[in-house]
């Protein structure tokens, strides 16, 4: 049994969900998003409230269960109030910039780093060392933002790079003669 896939999925003012056989989409202030379902579970609508169910008893529609929940959750929660991921820059010299669907940043390289931001994603700074992506699809969000911190990580040794404003560094001690 997936303690996950039991919870219902509460759907908010202002979304609406269309089941149109093994499609759903989700409409919502923020934009729509759609996604095609494995044949191994069923979604309904019951009291504005989405349940998701496996199609069977095999090992196969179990394991889906709870995945295809958290997904249609996202989903609907993108739509009604979207995801945010910060980044911080830890370093001297490290700076970043929003110039439209473009993030321009200085990661103590003799050049540049760009980076071009997918449709759906916002990025903003509002500082020289904060950025901010947003977006309605938290795979997309999160899948940039694995990308920006991929340009230069954080090091070991002083924690200087690309990090998550929650992201926990522990730091390694330098070699002693």
């Amino acid at each position: 049994m997936s303690r996950v896939g039991k919870m219902p999925i509460a759907i908010p003012d202002g979304a609406t969900v269309t089941i149109a056989g093994d499609q759903i989409t989700v409409k919502g202030a923020l934009g729509v998003l759609s996604r095609t379902l494995s044949a191994r579970v069923r979604v309904k609508e019951e009291n504005k409230a989405l349940l998701v169910e496996p199609a069977d008893d095999s090992r196969d529609a179990q394991m889906m269960w709870g995945t295809t929940r958290a997904l249609v959750n996202n989903m609907v929660e993108g739509v009604s109030k979207g995801f945010e991921r910060r980044l911080t820059l830890i370093g001297v010299g490290y700076r970043a910039q929003a110039q439209g669907d473009v993030l321009n940043m200085s990661l103590g390289f003799s050049h540049p780093v760009t980076h071009k931001m997918p449709a759906g994603v916002k990025c903003e700074t509002p500082s020289q060392t904060e950025i901010v992506l947003k977006g309605i699809d938290k795979q997309v969000v999160g899948q940039v933002a694995a990308e920006v911190r991929a340009y230069r990580r954080p090091e070991p040794y002083k924690g200087k790079g690309v990090r998550y404003v929650d992201e926990v560094i522990k730091l390694k001690e330098t070699k002693k003669k």
